[in-house]
């Protein structure tokens, strides 16, 4: 008697219902999250399809995929049916899907808003569970010059230096930048160290002719601006 694990396999399914053949005879934008998820983990468990688990896994992050791609390795072989192999063929692919982000966004040469600094930042600090500081230095036409990590730290703050900020500004001729950092919590509410901080280097940067444009507080897939709440 063949094993139920077996007749789960997407190998037996109905032609309708595999997603690797849809995937060839449709193309890939008409499969659900679901279905590219079964196709790379393959099979099921004992009671349900790989697209069936595939349904489980994402109705966990509701359905978000960035909130999938924050799962570890070890949080996603908690789903029955999920070993290391099938884990790690997951994190990879979303992984892979981050980085096509951050490679489709280093066309971005100018900063015309808000939302483009976010995309801008998202790659790097967007899905962390550790805070960073990041500054974009850019020239007298908001191109963007260089951006850089300024410090990490826990979940609980980092540590700024000003004078580094300044100094690298200087070396490298910019004459605005955008302060941007991640809160891990989830919230966008910034703390008052947030807007001492801010406050700080905006007033240092002044005296050297040199404007803050903006600070951002990325927190998962979504952002709050000082400049646009009016508080910068």
């Amino acid at each position: 008697m063949q094993p139920k694990t077996e007749s789960l396999s997407i190998k037996n399914w109905a032609d309708d219902d595999k997603p690797r053949e849809k995937l060839l005879q449709k193309g890939r934008a008409i499969l659900s999250d679901s279905e590219l998820i079964a196709i790379l983990i393959g099979s099921g468990n004992r009671s349900e399809s790989a697209v069936q688990l595939s349904q489980r896994i994402l109705a966990s992050v509701n359905h978000n995929l960035n909130d999938l791609g924050r799962l570890s390795v070890s949080q996603l072989m908690k789903f029955k049916g999920i070993g290391d192999a099938k884990a790690v063929t997951i994190a990879a692919a979303l992984e892979i899907g981050r980085r096509r982000r951050g490679e489709e966004l280093k066309k971005l040469e100018k900063i015309n808003s808000s939302q483009d600094a976010f995309e801008l930042l998202y790659p790097q600090i967007g899905e962390l569970e550790h805070e960073e500081f990041w500054i974009v230095y850019l020239n007298n036409s908001n191109k963007v010059m260089h951006k850089s990590q300024l410090s990490k730290g826990g979940i609980t703050g980092t540590l700024v230096d000003v004078r580094l900020v300044l100094k690298q500004a200087l070396e490298l001729g910019a004459v605005a930048l955008i302060l941007a950092h991640n809160h891990p919590s989830g919230t966008l509410k910034p703390s008052s160290a947030d807007k001492q901080l801010t406050q700080k280097l905006k007033i240092a940067a002044e005296a050297l002719d040199i404007k803050v444009l903006d600070h951002l507080i990325l927190a998962q897939d979504n952002y709050l601006s000082f400049a646009d709440a009016g508080i910068l």
